[in-house]
């Protein structure tokens, strides 16, 4: 086992095989992060056991308490939230801070004192002029993982813009690759339909702050994580770029169909879609014989990849034309039974129902102070001696402030009044 070699603050804990409260108990976060990848980032390590404490603006919170709609609440007395909230804060504290007042900044530096890890997404350079930044709080806290979420990285000749999803997606290569191909109607750059740069910059976050606590383990220091919207995007892109970089064969879009592997791709049958996803030659013979034609295996047309990539269309309307004579229900049954990759094309009342879901507790109830019952989509992380255990819902703004304040800090109630006065919290 990796020894720390510095001492570590009171508050740390050295989590053993099937603890409690989850692989990074005792790991201090503070969460100054808005909107997505963010708090994506910060929800994920409070999944992990982390104590997280989300520091937003007074007067409201985080934007994406208001984005929407659709709402949850709004009935019954209760009021109307974010449900898009909900989906990247629980597990969290909140406390309300306006740190461009020198008091509201101390307080900050204190708990940055005290804290592991530091996630935030402002514009370059934003939090340096309150004596926030790296450089600041690695001073105070030389143990610090202090990580920054911006759209295009804290070097670069872009590293002053803003960036949001969208535009990663479309500068990242993303809408290049995404849509249906030329000559179709409806063809041109499409985005992908979740935020995907958002997502995986901050699923990249938490790489990194992990790495970056091993590394403390090992040294006893911190160290400033500069992740990228555009970054994780272009890295995203993987044989797309590559093919082009090594190739100069930029592939195209190719809508529902796989721009290298046949049949892979959307069929109808008798009463709707399916996915067929075959990715070699053996899997293809596998799927033509549970299709009651084993001879498009041997077919000069079908035998190798290549060949069935080079007769795509033909391919699919002999299969077309087997596959409509049945339902979804009776190919889902025979093309499994052939060990064949498919699935249906699930939407969302699809996929609460789905018992593979209900076996790995993907979907789960949160009880909100105000709100009651929250459904939320569960971790997918799954471990053998530590399993992740949903703690609380996404907080309400401010919910925490005096708590925090008392415990961590110190501080009486009423010094707790006279901030909360002087619109400081």
């Amino acid at each position: 086992m990796l020894q720390d070699q510095t001492p570590s603050p009171a508050h740390s804990v050295d989590p053993g095989p099937g603890d409690e409260g989850g692989i990074l108990a005792g790991i201090r976060v503070l969460d100054l992060s808005r909107v997505v990848a963010g708090p994506l980032a910060g929800q994920t390590l409070a999944d992990l056991g982390a104590d997280v404490l989300k520091i937003e603006r007074t007067g409201g919170g985080d934007d994406l308490r208001s984005l929407g709609p659709p709402w949850i609440g709004g009935r019954d007395g209760r009021p109307e939230q974010s449900t898009y909230f909900q989906t990247v804060n629980r597990g969290k504290q909140s406390l309300t801070l306006d740190f461009a007042q020198p008091e509201g900044a101390d307080i900050l530096r204190r708990l940055a004192a005290e804290s592991d890890v530091i996630i935030e997404n402002f514009r370059t350079g934003t939090l340096a002029r309150y004596g926030l930044g790296y450089e600041d709080l690695h001073e105070i806290n030389p143990r610090l993982i202090y990580c920054s979420i911006t759209g295009f990285g804290q070097t670069g000749p872009y590293s002053d813009r803003s960036g949001y999803d969208y535009l990663a997606q479309a500068m990242g290569g993303q809408m290049a690759v995404t849509g249906l191909p030329e000559g179709m109607a409806g063809a041109g750059p499409m985005r992908v339909g979740v935020p995907i740069a958002d997502i995986t910059a901050g699923n990249n976050a938490v790489i990194a702050i992990l790495a970056a606590l091993i590394h403390r383990t090992r040294t006893g220091q911190g160290q400033h994580v500069d992740i990228a919207l555009f970054d994780s995007q272009v890295a995203l892109l993987l044989n797309s770029l590559g093919a082009w970089l090594n190739a100069r064969a930029p592939l195209p879009r190719t809508g529902n169909d796989h721009p290298t592997a046949v049949p892979n791709g959307v069929f109808a049958t008798r009463d709707g879609h399916i996915l067929i996803a075959t990715f070699n030659d053996r899997e293809f013979a596998r799927l033509a014989a549970a299709l009651g034609h084993p001879e498009w295996a041997e077919d000069a047309r079908f035998v190798r990849s290549r060949d069935r990539l080079a007769h795509r269309t033909e391919l699919a309307a002999l299969m077309n034309g087997v596959l409509g004579t049945e339902g979804k229900a009776h190919w889902m049954e025979v093309l499994n039974a052939a060990k064949v990759s498919c699935g249906p094309i699930n939407d969302m009342a699809d996929i609460e129902a789905d018992p593979q879901l209900a076996a790995r507790d993907m979907i789960q109830t949160l009880v909100h102070p105000q709100l009651g019952e929250v459904r939320v989509v569960g971790s997918p992380l799954k471990f053998s001696e530590t399993p992740i255990r949903l703690k609380q819902s996404a907080p309400l703004a401010g919910e925490h402030t005096a708590s925090v304040l008392a415990t961590r800090l110190g501080l009486d109630a009423e010094e707790i009044a006279r901030l909360r006065d002087a619109n400081i919290i």
